[in-house]
């Protein structure tokens, strides 16, 4: 594969990797900086959504005669209104914009008001008299794969909406050839993305005919085509702008429908619209993490070389199916690709509930499985008298090879993250150390993990474009189709092109994704733009670069070969002080016979291939590792968990901007203690019950100890300038890196998500139980 990774060496304005702000800080401190909730148009509309309060039941009646009569009020839509064409943020195309008939989980789009104020939607919602026969609700996978469960949907066979299965190796010859067999079911939790923005959209028909859609996203091409086949439109006639998005988190992909009930509604009124969840609105309707149940048996060789994996996972999708099937399948199958261990098998049910949906959420599926396998290698270490850390490194991909589902390691600096995490936390003396018998004990745990960087598994292609345009000033401007949502996407093109052409960052200005404008974009997910779109961005400097030459050489009567960009812009003779300015040569391209605007694009498509029916391809063009090592004390009275000491180590690959990348290290660690400790969102009955702030408990600065890490630079071959991922890695280890400290302190081995004060207690009393039965 042609390297695109290396670009241009660094000038004395280069960024690349130094402490910088995101280019659009100063925007975002000010209060400038304009989400969608912030648009106001002229002659627009307030959206209010009716959702229900049943898990399950038959709609018999609406009467909204009432709520249309209110002042103010300019449409009412319940589902007989909406499109008959179902949508899904999946390939499974199963929900309706309004529900039509039946309503399948406490929180579903019921009817749609559009009014003048917002308050005077809301007094509307009052005044809709939905009459419901309530149906029996399946609210767990258990009820909903025993043999008499009635379907959540009547035209499927069973509750059962995708189904993995793969054997790869000789698994049973596997366990035969281990010294130790180990088998135990692991489950985990609901979490909410938690983002600062809750999900809004402000849609209208402009006069171009057209629905524009200005919106909080991670994905605006994505988006395009969801609103327009659930709108029954034709893609050109919709167009969707991302505005500033205050984080995602994967819940901003493609399956919250509120992008298509503003549509709906602006299309019925032909006025703006703008629709905004409060947060019990989006609690409701965002999808949460997938819960998992785990049941992951390995074998062993007594030195710690894993030799068999079975896993059989049973995913709850909630509802409806969105990208629930994705998530499971990354359960099912990386983790697997981080060592040798040849023989694998796996078999995955993602079930239907009448529960709200679950879907993406950072990670993907990493954290669950990973979760198990950490859990499961530290106490299978200690069952072998190994040090966890040992065993990870003994059973490690190497660069170069190619593991069970033909996933090439291009890079990996997993063994030197390894070593960093133990070492800076003084793992060797802390678990030598002894436990004592008081109240609060500390104990010390390790978990590691890897994540793609891209992923060509929803077509043939996972590649980026970046566009860009010399100005008469010598500005540039460039354009991208990939979202930033507050992770750092625009800073990083802005710099690399900024490199690229020699210049400060305030001579480039990458402007917001825009389907009407900007090349087409997968966007954000699957920790795919630096990758992506940073070797885009390179190419498309290195496409302009040749343009300036050529027109250079001309004006200086040189050869293109002996010329390079100058520090500060322009184009100079090597070893001479003769140089063109950027903005003297913008000018010249455009002022002369048959000239035109400098503008060029660069495409970088990844040369990896899609999975095959059996599941195996190299999908990914490079991986991120990390290890994390966690210290924490544990209040044998009240069973509270503390996290005393944290410290990760990432292989990022190169780190571009050292502010973002800790950043998203920091952010992604505290969303997994958060996991860890106490966020579940709990569903009664099919309702949930802690839709809010109040009560949804999320880590606060208080709440965990001053973060440490550091990173791995292994100078991934395909990343630009080295880099890889950085987003993802991060939120994969904690979870089990607390069970294990936790275990490590008090004996108690937490295998069910959140691990509470109320779990350990128990797991404490059991253990004190067993003891005492053992010493009678």
């Amino acid at each position: 594969m042609e390297n695109s990774a290396k670009g241009s060496e660094l000038s004395k304005y280069s960024t690349l990797g130094k402490e910088i702000p995101q280019v659009n800080h100063r925007a975002k401190v000010m209060g400038r900086a304009q989400y969608a909730g912030d648009l106001k148009l002229p002659g627009m509309l307030h959206g209010a959504i009716l959702r229900s309060p049943y898990a399950h039941a038959r709609i018999v009646r609406i009467d909204a005669s009432a709520a249309r009569a209110l002042p103010g009020v300019k449409a009412v839509l319940t589902g007989e209104d909406a499109p008959a064409t179902p949508w899904g943020g999946g390939p499974i195309k199963e929900r309706y914009v309004l529900a039509k008939g039946v309503v399948r989980f406490a929180g579903e789009e019921v009817a749609a008001v559009a009014a003048l104020t917002e308050d005077i939607a809301r007094d509307a919602l009052d005044l809709i008299q939905v009459e419901y026969e309530e149906l029996p609700a399946l609210l767990t996978p258990e009820q909903a794969l025993s043999e008499d469960a009635p379907t959540v949907h009547p035209e499927r066979k069973n509750n059962i909406a995708h189904e993995i299965e793969f054997h790869r190796g000789d698994v049973e010859a596997g366990f035969a050839s281990a010294d130790l067999v180990f088998e135990a079911t692991y489950r985990t939790s609901r979490q909410y993305p938690g983002y600062l923005e809750p999900m809004v959209s402000v849609a209208s028909l402009e006069s171009d005919d057209r629905l524009h859609v200005w919106t909080s996203t991670q994905t605006v091409f994505l988006a395009r085509s969801r609103i327009a086949k659930a709108l029954e439109l034709p893609i050109s006639s919709v167009r969707v702008i991302q505005q500033t998005t205050g984080g995602g988190f994967g819940g901003k992909i493609v399956e919250d429908d509120n992008q298509l009930v503003a549509g709906l509604l602006a299309l019925h009124t032909r006025r703006p619209v703008r629709l905004l969840n409060n947060r019990l609105e989006d609690f409701l309707s965002c999808c949460t993490s997938v819960p998992e149940q785990i049941t992951l048996k390995l074998g062993m060789t007594r030195e710690g070389l894993v030799v068999a994996k079975d896993v059989h996972i049973v995913a709850d999708c909630g509802a409806y199916s969105g990208l629930a099937g994705e998530v499971m399948h990354v359960s099912a199958m990386r983790s697997d690709n981080m060592q040798r261990n040849m023989n694998v098998r796996c078999h995955a049910d993602l079930v239907y509930t009448n529960t709200p949906p679950h879907g993406a959420f950072r990670g993907f599926g990493g954290s669950q499985m990973l979760f198990a396998l950490n859990s499961h290698i530290d106490a299978m270490a200690r069952e072998l008298g190994l040090d966890p850390a040992v065993i990870h490194e003994r059973n490690a991909m190497e660069q170069g090879e190619t593991t069970v589902h033909g996933w090439k390691i291009r890079s990996t600096g997993f063994k030197q993250c390894l070593v960093h995490a133990t070492e800076a936390i003084d793992w060797a003396n802390k678990r030598a150390a002894p436990r004592g018998t008081g109240v609060r004990r500390r104990g010390v745990g390790l978990a590691a993990a890897m994540h793609v960087c891209g992923n060509r598994t929803m077509g043939d292609w996972d590649g980026s474009t970046v566009m860009l345009a010399l100005n008469d000033d010598g500005g540039i401007t460039a354009r991208s189709g990939e979202c930033d949502m507050g992770q750092g996407a625009m800073t990083m093109i802005t710099q690399i092109i900024a490199n690229e052409f020699k210049v400060p960052l305030s001579v480039v200005r990458l402007l917001p994704p825009d389907t009407d404008s900007a090349p087409f974009a997968l966007g954000t997910f699957a920790s795919r733009v630096t990758m992506s779109a940073g070797n885009a961005a390179i190419r498309a400097s290195h496409a302009a670069r040749d343009k300036l030459f050529a027109l250079a050489a001309t004006l200086l009567q040189v050869a293109p070969g002996d010329l390079e960009m100058a520090d500060g812009g322009g184009v100079q003779l090597r070893g001479s002080d003769k140089k063109l300015s950027l903005a003297e040569l913008a000018r010249a391209h455009v002022w002369r016979h048959g000239g035109e605007i400098l503008q060029v694009s660069g495409t970088w498509d990844p040369d990896t291939e899609e999975p095959d029916e059996q599941l195996y391809g190299n999908c990914a063009p490079t991986h991120s590792f990390a290890a994390q090592a966690i210290e924490v004390e544990v209040d044998t009275e009240t069973g509270q968990v503390t996290v005393l000491d944290s410290f990760l180590s990432d292989d990022l690959g190169r780190a571009l901007n050292l502010t973002a990348v800790h950043g998203q290290a920091n952010g992604g660690n505290v969303q997994a203690i958060g996991w860890a400790l106490y966020e579940d969102l709990r569903v009664e009955d099919g309702r949930i019950v802690n839709g809010n702030f109040a009560d949804y408990t999320m880590p606060t600065a208080e709440s965990v100890p001053m973060l440490r890490g550091d990173f791995v630079e292994s100078m991934d071959p395909v990343g630009p300038y080295g880099a890889k991922a950085s987003s993802e890695t991060a939120i994969l280890m904690a979870a089990p890196a607390i069970a294990n400290a936790v275990y490590d302190a008090v004996g108690v081995r937490i295998r069910d998500l959140p691990i509470t004060p109320e779990k350990v207690l128990a797991g404490l009393q059991a253990k004190k139980e067993q003891q005492g039965a053992v010493n009678a």
